[in-house]
């Protein structure tokens, strides 16, 4: 990860500029620049990943135009030499260093050329204008908001711009800012050309799909981790990198001390693909302790957010502190494409291909925010296989009817994809899902309730909530989560849409508590 902050005018003080900057440091420890282009201020805090060189620092710059861009972009080397082959030269081995070239050659088209995570803003010599865009998921945040005097500030995290701004609102992904408009470049969330492909077909794209976003993501100058929850999804991800690799890869698992539910599972995982495994506990007194910094570092109340994020945020703080990776492949955004445990109640194919398509438009808000804030907070980086674009494409396109839960077991899709070739254990493969936050152990949860439980009376509970009208805690627990968010973004709560619950209109879902445990189906998951 990288830090990336753009004050989009005449900045009122540099130092100001510096101070607020500085509040994402950890995303990127190893260098810092700050330039002024004479229209305004770029900011770059680097944490070197491919070309590791100073010669990779950022900003770019190409006769006078400057480029900072937070991402990874996937299969740059051809294009590098296509630029090449146009007179271009370059100093880094840093993908990001193409971005400027590309922006002369093709103007915005690029940002739909790019199969890339990225978060990016670039100032224009040319015009004096800045231009900024984000990828089509939102898998690296970007956010802006305005100064006072109506001067736009872009930023890699809402803390960067709470003493700038008077609203903070996360950047939309897919979408480029230019001439004071927000334009859609890419709604990967919209079907254009529906997929007509049998099961079978549909099973082998999937599978030879997301192998292909396992493997590009694997290309990195430092050295690359895997978090292995014991679940099919980082389990998917850990098997095939280590079918991909040329030696052991290194996987870590986290649970509470006393009821971790999927340790033993991730155990599995890792004696099966011959991974070096490490497991870490957690104890109560922790989640208590690191709970107002998660929520400081999150930025969000939402309380599944919170819950999955405390295990692991201390599972990358350990990675942090204990070895030198440098990169954390994840297995994020499965279940907004295959299914979680609620869309088992989904009234018909179209409304789960509704659900899915939502679930993916606001997933910047939610996993993927989690998991991009809890690993940069330790000074990693976050791959996520499963967030490729042709992958998540691809899924989204296929028929809903195939993706519904008539099969008698959850995200029967990607199990059948991967079904034969001995890459998991069968009791993997097709173990039922439980939550992260509820899979580190089930204690986790209670504890987090029973203390938010000791802060209010009943009373009190009402009256406090009452103060919100927007997204209004509902349980003493969201009030809790709430006040700590209020401490630290006052008035910022529609940075989020809401909180992430089940589709309450859908029977056997209005549920108070996003934890898949209250649900009638939730079986043998957390087991």
């Amino acid at each position: 990860m990288c830090s990336i902050m753009a004050y989009c005018g005449v900045c009122r003080t540099r130092e100001e500029f510096e101070e607020s900057f500085d509040q994402t440091v950890s995303r990127g420890p190893d260098m810092s620049r700050i330039i002024d282009t004479g229209k305004g201020l770029l900011g770059f805090h680097r944490l070197s990943i491919m070309g590791l060189s100073e010669a990779g620092m950022q900003p770019f710059e190409l006769d006078g135009s400057h480029c900072i861009c937070n991402g990874e972009i996937y299969g740059f080397r051809p294009m590098k030499e296509e630029l090449i082959r146009k007179g271009y030269t370059f100093v880094s081995g840093s993908d990001c260093e193409i971005l400027l070239p590309m922006y002369r050659e093709y103007g915005t088209k690029m940002f739909g050329m790019l199969d890339a995570e990225y978060a990016m803003v670039l100032f224009d010599a040319a015009t004096g204008e800045f231009i900024a865009a984000r990828d089509p998921i939102g898998i690296r945040p970007l956010y802006y908001g305005y100064t006072p005097e109506g001067t736009i500030v872009f930023a890699s995290e809402p803390r960067n711009l709470v003493k700038l701004c008077v609203t903070i609102l996360p950047f939309p992904p897919g979408h480029y800012y230019k001439g004071g408009k927000f334009i859609a470049y890419r709604q990967i969330d919209r079907v254009s050309h529906p997929v007509k492909d049998d099961l079978e077909t549909v099973c082998t794209n999937i599978r030879e799909k997301l192998i292909a976003g396992v493997e590009k993501r694997l290309d990195a100058d430092a050295k690359v981790g895997y978090l292995l929850s014991g679940g099919l999804d980082s389990s998917l991800v850990c098997a095939i990198a280590a079918r991909k690799s040329d030696k052991p890869i290194r996987t870590f698992a986290i649970g509470m001390d006393e009821d971790a539910i999927d340790l033993k599972y991730a155990r599995q995982v890792a004696d099966f693909i011959g991974s070096e495994h490490t497991e870490v506990f957690m104890t109560r007194e922790q989640v208590l302790d690191v709970l107002e910094e998660v929520i400081r570092t999150l930025g969000t109340y939402d309380i599944t957010t919170i819950r999955a994020s405390i295990g692991m945020y201390l599972v990358c703080k350990w990675i942090h502190e204990n070895t030198d990776i440098r990169v954390l492949l994840t297995g994020e955004i499965s279940d907004e494409l295959f299914g979680y445990k609620y869309t088992d109640f989904a009234p018909s194919a179209n409304a789960f291909q509704l659900e899915s398509e939502k679930r993916i438009r606001e997933l910047h808000m939610y996993d993927v925010l989690r998991a991009d804030r809890c690993i940069s907070a330790n000074s990693l980086e976050a791959r996520v296989p499963f967030g490729d674009l042709d992958f998540v494409e691809y899924v989204l396109s296929v028929d809903p009817a195939l993706k519904i839960n008539t099969y008698g077991k959850g995200k029967y899709l990607l199990r059948h994809a991967f079904e034969g070739g001995n890459w998991l254990p069968d009791t993997i493969l097709w173990r039922e899902k439980a939550a992260f936050s509820d899979a580190v152990g089930h204690s986790m949860a209670d504890d987090l309730k029973a203390y938010a439980e000791e802060h209010y009376t009943d009373i009190a509970f009402e009256q406090k909530r009452r103060m919100y009208s927007f997204a209004q805690p509902f349980t003493k627990e969201s009030l809790l989560y709430r006040e700590i968010f209020e401490k630290y973004y006052p008035g910022q709560a529609q940075m989020v849409t809401g909180f992430w619950m089940p589709n309450k209109s859908w029977k056997g879902c209005d549920v108070n508590d996003p934890s898949a445990r209250v649900l009638a189906n939730y079986g043998d998951s957390g087991k």
